[in-house]
């Protein structure tokens, strides 16, 4: 190995990677390519592309913009459809099952085959779908496209296997269930209603046949009108003609009558024997005035009209609420007897659904639990109790109570951490839920066997961050940071905060977490970081403040008599080639000039506060407004716990704080960082190219538009994430161009003036809009912006080289140009422990700062070891050491030995400092070091460093800094997220990109894996919160309210039938209540109908070919095979199958023999009867 290594550095000067300013040892786009290196190297790659498989595991969070919601009540599992043609069935908690209809329509109706495995599903483009629900991974069975008319209702009356469906034109179809097939049966509107009747009665609102008599199908029409279809002599028994609009109708459990709701806010009740008129009209919430008419008031959308045996019936509606209260939220209305309940909801709600005890329609209801949907959240009610409690919602449906901003993954935790954050977290919890057992109980779900603790991160608008336990596929909140409660509250009329009370400036842009030390870092929109402690006891304390000025000198604004739209880069007096630089100010620096304005953004509060166990602050650093110009965002930050340093910076500079000492060790601007190594003649650009507008020149890219959005995109979140009132109809596909400045009529573009939404943006002139004064490529404070909701949205260009550079990158790594960026933003650092000069010999603190430029540069650090010259001593810096250059922005850094492993950071063991004192024991920092020369003593000194850009990654040897790999990762498009990560016990690097791509890349020769087309990068939203972790799982955040997980590892693939719920649970009928031999033979029985004899092909004959088409599924017998998951399953479900079909035979015995008995005992009446009758005369009757 001494042999390799001194080949190697002879190689430093001629290693295409091992020079400045070469980036000639790159390859063509996906051909790795190594230094002509010596065969001394033994990394033994155990990874192959057999070990690579891409697919979608589970979804957390509430269904984003949901419109229909359906219950099975025998095997108690629900189903919610999106307006994205999304349904989420849940179940017990660890039951949860997303589906996806490949068409992307919304779903209009859900209705489940009760106790069969199966949901039927109706889109808006007027599809019916029927999923398998008997695998893990539901897969749909059939499909029926109806050509001609537009679905409005579907209706499946228990144990029938005939769906009845009723269009906008007014008909009711039938569709037999089994093969899919439309029945020759139609119920046409101008047959249904009188001939005398002049217009038409509008679409099926309702059907529904009658708990009497399923021979008799009930039918509502949106205009008022209201029959009873007999199916059996094909004409109307009854038919109702009101003068208001009918929304939904509800039978009472006997039979004998039946509730509407209309428009005007009113409930009828309706006698089938007599409807002529209602006998009853009620307006719960219209008040009689003082003038004697009634108030007007909201449509009543739905009524469920349900009996008890013990109580009086509950009659549920909602809307109905009087206009004349304005403000008022929507309401659900209960009313049981003489008491109405209103029950103020959040949110909109989209529909609600009423509990039973029975499924069958003609017993008595027994209501016990509401569940209600709301656009973005879902509510369930307890209905046994008089105060009509909440149930506590066991599923993660509140990640989007503020939109969400970063994210963070963290897999194979320490195992401590989980239980102790929730044993702090549960005392926070909220309290006066129902005591009772969640009702939405079916599935089952056991703990599988290749768990191990994962955490999620998420830090939202408000600026508070929410921990999650992630392990097994759930998500379950563990605890809640708010780090608003650091700063005073910002008040109207104070000064700068006056101008962000109606912002966000507590919103979270990164968070950094060390799970060993438990130390934690937040970043936030206003330029501001705060370190936590983790305690397990409460305490109080002084929140220490420091405040950093990263910043332009005040002679290198441009003034506005100088250049009206300010440049994105500042430029000097004079246009010689000049070296640009930077001067920042030590933090206590003040200058009389505009000292007032030399600033934080926030407020941190001065006064000794009281903080509960959990996480404490220690520390909050802020960055300084300067001459009324708003600090820069911070674009990266590391943190380690075992140096006690803290390293951020943005597109001004670096700054290295201590924390364990509360100083600033080191503030520089990113060209004083290279001394006399800078590899760029930095140009300033011509006073002609500087008067295009700031959004020509800072947004000049799809990939600068992404590495610069840290710092520069303030786009409003509200906007975008509240559902407008005038939304389209859920039928239209909404589509977005990625170079649009407006998304639903609301202003994205950060440079643009706000606008109200449906109206289009005023035009300005070529030199845009005039601002007040700012400095370079500073845009005003606006809202946070929120990952959840962020589109892509990039400038419309006026010139022609602005529109060649809207989709790629302008500038190259190799030459230098007059158009380069002349602000080189700090991308990425990391702390480790390395060579910082090619002549070290032992690996010492180092500091990799990454630009975006390209560039890489080591920092060495000399840190005091002993624990008090820690606290006492200073941490001195040395000059920069390597430089290094890649295409496009640095990414990620990792370290690797030389054998391949991955080598981990240096921490310090977790010590709670608020712990009583123990004199025995005293506290000291106890660190625990990662050498890269403890584990290769076969190997001798070095180790590897894996440098990623946004085009390319590198491996370099150290401490020779000799390029032994390259790999140009993309040409076309660009890397958005890039992690070294573990996959069955190797490493790996693993690249998102933003045409969808994801790869992996094998460590260290860079050879391609996995690459697969994955997901299209539609918004910033993915971009922003899409993370790799251990274990070969990601995530991101497929809708503003939810959280998509997903596996790249073949071994999670092929073990994810056993870690995901089942959906159908084998669960035996209940059996319908015995009705009595008279009141079945003379009260009209309900089984002597069959509607295989009416509606089967013999007696109806075939529908129209041109009016539906029917579109075999992908589930059927080889889907259910293939996802059994071998022998085993599909003989399980063999067996299923078979216990069933003996159950049902079972049935039919028990049945004939019942039908026997009755008929024997008939017959003998009869014959007695007879006997009795026989010698008696006409008159003796």
């Amino acid at each position: 190995m001494k042999k390799f290594r001194k080949v190697l550095d002879g190689l430093t000067t001629s290693s295409p990677g091992g020079t400045i300013g070469s980036p000639s040892c790159g390859s063509a786009a996906g051909t790795p390519t190594a230094a002509p290196t010596p065969r001394e190297i033994d990394v033994q790659e155990t990874l192959t592309s057999d070990n690579f498989q891409l697919c979608k595991t589970v979804r957390h969070g509430f269904p984003y913009q949901p419109t229909a919601l359906a219950f099975d009540p025998v095997q108690k599992i629900l189903a919610i459809g999106s307006r994205s043609g999304g349904v989420r069935i849940l179940g017990r908690p660890g039951v949860d099952c997303f589906c996806q209809h490949e068409s992307g329509a919304a779903v209009l109706h859900l209705q489940f085959l009760i106790n069969e495995g199966a949901l039927v599903t109706a889109c808006a483009d007027d599809t019916l779908h029927l999923w398998n629900l008997r695998q893990r991974r539901p897969a749909v069975l059939h499909s029926l496209k109806f050509n001609r008319e537009r679905i409005t209702f579907c209706h499946l009356p228990f144990q029938s296997k005939w769906l009845y469906v009723g269009t906008e034109r007014g008909n009711t179809h039938i569709v037999n269930i089994e093969s899919f097939i439309l029945s020759g049966y139609v119920i046409m509107w101008n047959k249904a209603i009188e001939l005398s009747t002049k217009t038409h009665p509008g679409p099926v609102v309702h059907l529904s046949d009658s708990p009497k008599d399923e021979g008799k199908l009930l039918i509502g029409f949106e205009a008022g009108t209201i029959v009873q279809w007999d199916l059996r002599a094909k004409k109307a028994d009854f038919r109702i003609y009101y003068d208001e609009a009918i929304h939904s109708v509800s039978w009472h459990h006997e039979g004998k009558q039946f509730m509407c709701s209309h428009s005007d806010g009113s409930l009828t009740l309706w006698n089938p024997r007599n409807t002529t008129k209602p006998f009853q009209v009620t307006f719960p919430h219209g008040k009689i005035q003082k003038d004697g008419r009634k108030e007007s008031c909201k449509p009543i959308l739905k009524v469920e009209y349900k009996t008890s045996r013990s109580s009086e019936p509950f009659i549920i509606f909602s809307g109905g609420l009087s206009y004349d209260k304005a403000g008022r939220r929507p309401a659900l209305t209960i009313m049981h007897g003489k008491a109405i309940t209103v029950l103020e909801m959040g949110y909109p709600i989209v529909e609600f659904m009423v509990l039973c005890e029975t499924p069958y329609n003609n017993e008595v209801q027994e209501p016990y639990t509401v569940v209600v949907l709301l656009e973005k959240d879902l509510i369930v009610v307890d209905l046994t109790q008089s105060s009509f409690p909440v149930f506590e919602n066991p599923y993660p449906m509140d990640i989007h109570e503020s939109p969400v901003t970063c994210t963070a993954y963290f897999a194979d935790c320490p195992p401590d951490i989980i239980p102790i954050l929730y044993s702090i977290g549960a005392k926070h919890k909220k309290t006066g839920y129902s005591h009772k057992e969640w009702p939405v109980g079916g599935g089952t779900w056991t703990l599988g066997s290749h768990t191990y603790p994962e955490i999620i991160i998420t830090g939202h608008a408000d600026g508070s961050i929410k921990f999650w336990d992630a392990s097994a596929f759930t998500l379950q909140m563990l605890y809640k940071l708010k780090t608003s409660k650091v700063f005073e509250k910002p008040k109207a009329g104070e000064g700068r905060s006056a101008e962000m009370v109606e912002e966000d400036p507590f919103a979270v842009q990164m968070v950094s977490w060390c799970p060993q030390s438990r130390i934690f870092c937040v970043v936030g929109i206003s330029a501001h970081i705060i370190l936590y402690r983790f305690s397990k006891y409460d305490a109080n304390t002084q929140i220490v403040s420091l405040e950093v000025r990263l910043q332009c000198e005040s002679e290198d604004v441009i003034t506005p008599s100088e250049n009206e739209n300010y440049p994105c880069f500042s430029e000097q007096g004079s246009h010689s080639p000049q070296p640009h630089h930077q001067h920042p100010v030590s933090p206590g620096s003040r200058t009389p000039e505009g000292a007032k304005d030399r600033g934080p953004c926030l407020k941190v509060k001065e006064r000794v506060v009281r903080v509960p166990p959990g996480y404490q602050s220690d520390l909050v650093i802020q960055l300084l407004w300067v001459d009324g110009e708003p600090p820069q965002q911070i674009t990266s930050l590391d943190i380690n716990s075992a140096y006690g340093l803290l390293a951020f910076g943005n597109c001004n500079g670096l700054a290295v704080v201590d924390y364990l000492q509360k100083t600033v060790i080191l503030c520089m601007s990113t060209v004083d960082l290279y001394g006399a190594t800078d590899p760029y003649q930095r140009l300033t650009r011509s006073p002609r190219r500087n008067r295009q507008s700031t959004s020509e020149h800072c947004m000049r890219g799809l990939s600068n538009f992404y590495s610069d959005s840290k710092k520069r995109i303030r786009t409003s979140y509200q906007s975008l994430t509240e559902l407008n009132d005038n939304q389209q109809s859920v039928d239209m596909e909404r589509s977005k161009s990625p170079t649009s400045d407006h998304v639903n009529g609301h202003c994205t573009s950060p440079t643009s003036q706000p606008c109200s939404a449906g109206k289009p943006r005023i035009p300005m002139g070529p030199e845009g809009p005039r601002l007040t004064r700012r400095g370079p490529g500073r845009p005003p404070f606006r809202k946070a912006q929120s990952a959840a909701c962020m589109e892509i949205s990039l400038p419309v260009s006026h010139t022609e080289e602005s529109r060649e550079n809207s989709f790629s990158r302008s500038r190259s790594s190799s030459v230098s140009s007059i158009d380069r960026d002349t602000k080189e933003a700090i991308t990425t650092l990391q702390f480790g422990e390395s060579y910082g000069r090619k002549s070290d010999v032992l690996p010492t603190p180092c500091l990799w700062v990454g630009t975006s430029l390209g560039m890489v540069l080591l920092i060495p650090l000399s840190i005091p070891t002993d624990h008090e010259e820690r606290m006492e001593e200073a941490v001195t810096v040395g000059p920069s050491g390597a430089v290094q250059m890649l295409k496009g922005s640095i990414l990620r850094f990792a370290f690797l030995d030389c054998m391949g492993a991955l080598i981990q950071s240096p921490y310090e063991v977790w010590r709670d400092l608020n712990a009583p004192e123990d004199p025995d024991r005293p506290r000291r920092r106890k660190l625990v070091h990662f050498s890269p020369s403890s584990s290769q003593d076969a190997n001798g000194d070095g180790h590897l460093a894996v440098v990623c850009s946004e085009r390319q990654a590198k491996v370099f040897l150290m401490p020779s800094q000799a390029c032994l790999f390259v790999h140009n990762i993309t040409e076309s498009s660009f890397v958005l997220r890039a992690d070294v990560v573990s996959v069955c016990n190797s490493v790996c690097l693993a690249c998102f990109c933003a045409n969808g791509h994801v790869m992996t890349l094998s460590l260290p020769s860079l050879r391609p894996l996995m690459d697969v087309n994955y997901l299209p990068l539609t918004d910033m939203r993915i971009a922003r919160t899409f993370c790799f972790t251990n274990g070969g799982q990601a995530l991101y955040l497929s809708s503003p309210t939810e959280i998509q997980r997903i596996t790249y590892s073949q071994e999670m693939c092929d073990n994810l039938q056993e870690m995901l719920g089942e959906l159908f649970t084998p669960i035996e009928t209940p059996e319908a209540q015995n009705r009595g031999f008279l009141k079945g033979f003379f009260g009209g029985n309900a089984h002597a109908f069959d509607r295989e004899e009416l509606f089967g092909e013999a007696a109806a004959g075939k529908a129209s070919r041109s009016l539906a088409q029917h579109i075999p599924g992908q589930g059927g017998v080889e889907g259910m095979k293939m996802a059994a998951g071998g022998a085993v399953g599909e003989l399980a479900r063999a067996r299923i199958a078979l216990d069933e079909r003996g159950q049902r035979l079972g049935e039919l015995e028990e049945r004939t023999a019942l039908m026997m008995t009755s008929a024997e005992s008939f017959s003998k009446h009869a014959h007695e009867l007879m006997l009795k009758c026989k010698d008696k005369k006409w008159y003796q009757f």
